[in-house]
């Protein structure tokens, strides 16, 4: 069983940055495969970025360029980069964690851009 807590969301300005964080409770494995999920008000939850178990990493179309994810798995903690942030980003952001056929995800954080 994997618990993820997700931490760094909150209020900022557009074009200003956010650092989310996703802690563990176990080990992360370089065989896992993570990502960021985020859900906007009155839409669906899409994928933002994740990192595969063969080590690829993908972005939505909407965050290229502005967005990086990162892992540690020495920390057990996946890392989300997020600059140059526009109103739209506004939503919760969720971890996920992908271990063979087990999915874990993560209680959300709020972020929110002022326009």
């Amino acid at each position: 069983q994997v618990q993820l807590v997700e931490s760094g969301g909150g209020l900022v300005q557009s074009g200003g940055s956010l650092r989310l964080s996703c802690a563990a409770s176990g080990s992360i494995f370089s065989t896992d495969t993570v990502g960021w999920y985020r859900r906007a008000p009155g839409k669906q939850r899409e994928l933002v970025a994740r990192i595969t178990s063969g080590g690829n990493t993908n972005y939505a179309d909407s965050v290229k360029g502005r967005f990086t994810i990162s892992r540690d798995n020495a920390k057990n903690t996946l890392y989300l980069q997020m600059n140059s942030l526009k109103p739209e980003d506004t939503a919760v952001y969720y971890c996920h964690l992908l271990r063979s056929w087990l999915s874990y995800w993560g209680q959300g954080t709020q972020v929110t851009v002022s326009s």
